[in-house]
């Protein structure tokens, strides 16, 4: 059997594409797999955005395997259609009698971006109904796909590709730069900034916990999805403690994400993606605080910090912000059992044969009902 490897690869800068890069090396572990071209059976990547509009394209022309990094495609289909087409393709999944709501979605949407209404109908249907499989890495994304006609769903965990990390000297030094005295805590978030990463409630919520903990630091790495997101946080991404960085190679990343003693990774309203970001994070042993839903419950309880998405947020937030701070023992010890977790059922070569599984027992099923 030969693999069709359809994805953004390196140098976009995308989480699916260094996902892609690490994933097709090592697939060829198991077989021939071929780089964006046609195989015995396709495996696709799709996202939410518009870097995998001729792969939508060609999963649509030729069925193969669909990866659903985002289980939300609302907004692709806003970069990706004019208004008729748009209201046309919502029509398809949701019913005639939706077309003056899928009017309104096109016509208002600016706001898509932050506004829970527009994740809340993902436009599914086509892809997963045409397609021969499906592949998720969470619940929520599972449950979504098959909710809009999908034949197979597999669960396959999000991959973690262990890297060497810096040395011990040079992670002190970092901190000292960013003036992280020793007794301190530094909170981080990294990533793509955009609307749905709750930076706005993650500042707030610590500059209020900063008053128990003054010299706690926050750094803010990396590069604003919009100017005017990047202009709404301005006053607040330059208060107190507030340590700035733009988007961050590998080694820098590493160094930095070696140097955090706790990460802040929130999502919502969440496209029922799974963070390659915390994934990363967790394996490297870091405690990470994210927002409970069916995206992260496959994590065990005690190895990530859970706070609610609604009222509640930023109470929960600023409470785990002081007791982690007060006790660097615990944010430790939530860091250990993560890493191991990841190790155990995220691990690259793990999850490249899951992939190469599903691809055979497609090929094979194809060919056996071909027979017949």
């Amino acid at each position: 059997m030969t693999a069709g490897f359809f994805s953004p690869l390196p140098p976009a800068q995308t989480g699916v594409a260094d996902y892609s890069a690490a994933l097709l090396k090592a697939m060829r572990a198991s077989g021939r797999v071929l780089e964006n071209r046609r195989g015995d059976v396709n495996l696709y990547h799709l996202g939410n955005n518009a870097l995998h509009g001729e792969i939508y394209d060609r999963a649509l022309a030729e069925p193969g395997v669909v990866v659903l990094h985002d289980a939300v495609l609302n907004h692709f289909f806003l970069g990706k259609f004019g208004s008729e087409e748009y209201i046309a393709e919502f029509v398809h999944n949701y019913g005639g009698w939706t077309e003056d709501l899928a009017r309104r979605l096109w016509a208002g949407r600016a706001r898509s971006a932050a506004d829970p209404l527009y994740f809340g109908y993902p436009m599914l249907r086509r892809i997963v109904e045409g397609s021969v499989a499906v592949v998720v890495h969470n619940a929520r994304a599972a449950r979504l796909a098959g909710e809009h006609g999908a034949r197979g769903v597999h669960r396959i965990p999000h991959l973690f590709e262990q890297r060497a990390l810096p040395p011990e000297h040079e992670v002190i030094r970092l901190r000292g730069r960013l003036g992280v005295r020793p007794s301190e805590a530094l909170f981080a978030v990294f990533g793509h900034l955009r609307e749905t990463k709750g930076l706005s409630t993650t500042l707030r919520t610590f500059a209020r916990a900063r008053r128990d903990r003054p010299g706690a630091r926050l750094l803010v790495a990396g590069e604003f999805a919009s100017r005017d997101l990047a202009l709404s946080l301005g006053d607040a991404l330059n208060s107190g403690g507030i340590v700035r960085a733009g988007y961050l190679e590998e080694g820098d990343f590493l160094l930095h994400a070696a140097a955090a003693d706790v990460c802040v990774n929130l999502r919502r309203p969440s496209a029922g993606e799974t963070s390659g970001i915390a994934v990363r994070l967790m394996g490297m042993g870091k405690c990470v605080v994210v927002t409970a839903g069916e995206e992260t419950a496959g994590f065990p309880e005690d190895a990530v910090i859970r706070v609610d998405a609604g009222p509640a947020e930023e109470e929960m937030l600023g409470a785990f912000m002081i007791w982690l701070a007060e006790n660097p023992d615990k944010a430790w010890a939530v860091g250990a059992r993560a890493a191991a977790h990841i190790c155990e059922f995220h691990s690259l070569a793990q999850v490249a044969a899951e992939y190469w599984r599903v691809l055979s027992d497609c090929y094979h099923e194809k060919h056996s009902s071909a027979v017949t």
